[in-house]
């Protein structure tokens, strides 16, 4: 059809190509701003936690110190578990913006150098741009390490807690149980936790025993609430040395007071495995 001979002179008008205009620019920013997941592994002994803070020296505080040397100017990163001082990593996760170019490979390797020897970055990925290492986060699984035996251990100090009454695996098994579900987790966490809410699910707890006195603790959950993991194992071990009723973790369930549970876990003890998305 001759749109130009039509009784109401209509014309058709031409397709722009707009990219060559608008699209340049947005794609030069895209390629210029990744976010780079890290996972990161840490030996938490030397550090005042993951969160950086003022006057004191911290995982997060640290690494960002590494990449205003790397990347010539600040850049912050944001974690998936702010641990505290004295709790140790494997599988920590952070994100990163930036707009400087730089590999994978070259990112993981700088920080990884100049924050040696007690931080590694693991991995460094290159992930969709819309990633947050805290708040996408579908879940941790933490590990919580008891040397169980008369004597210390000047080699396992730093990563477990020393605890020389003999531990029943039977009570502690019974009770690591109880803690699995959804329940209100009040009674399981330190004073000044400033959560509003404090209905947690936790997926699993699995008591693991390792030839060498050693127990292991291993909690998986979505979310957790200040000293909360550290929390539950001072409990199962109270109630498997005897220092606490069998039926402990039921009734702070139905009363959940802090008072009424277990010591707080010693850091030194305690390390995040994983983060799931």
């Amino acid at each position: 059809m001759d749109l130009e001979n039509q009784g109401n002179w209509i014309f058709p008008l031409p397709i722009l190509d707009l990219t060559e205009h608008l699209w340049p620019d947005y794609c030069w920013n895209f390629k210029q701003m990744p976010v780079y997941k890290l996972t990161i592994e840490y030996n938490g002994t030397p550090f005042g936690g993951w969160q950086i803070q003022n006057n004191n020296i911290t995982v997060q505080g640290e690494i960002q110190k590494a990449l205003a040397v790397i990347l010539k100017s600040p850049h912050k990163i944001q974690g998936a578990s702010r641990t505290d001082a004295g709790v140790h990593a494997i599988g920590q996760v952070a994100h990163l913006k930036t707009s400087v170019d730089i590999s994978t490979h070259k990112l993981a390797r700088g920080i990884s150098a100049l924050c040696r020897p007690s931080i590694s970055i693991v991995k460094a990925e290159i992930i969709h741009d819309r990633f947050n290492a805290r708040f996408d986060s579908l879940g941790k699984h933490y590990r919580y390490t008891v040397l169980n035996r008369s004597a210390s251990s000047p080699l396992l100090s730093n990563t477990s807690w020393h605890v020389s009454h003999k531990i029943d695996l039977n009570r502690m098994l019974n009770a690591a149980k109880m803690v699995e579900g959804e329940h209100d987790f009040a009674g399981f966490r330190a004073s000044d936790c400033e959560r509003d809410s404090t209905i947690r699910y936790i997926s699993s707890v699995n008591i693991v025993q390792i030839p060498g006195d050693i127990v292991e603790i291993h909690v998986k959950g979505t979310a957790f609430l200040k000293n909360m993991v550290r929390i539950i194992a001072g409990t199962l071990v109270d109630i498997a040395i005897g220092k606490l009723p069998e039926n402990t973790i039921e009734s702070l369930f139905l009363n959940p007071n802090r008072i009424f549970a277990g010591r707080t876990a010693p850091a030194n003890g305690l390390a995040l495995l994983k983060v799931y998305y």
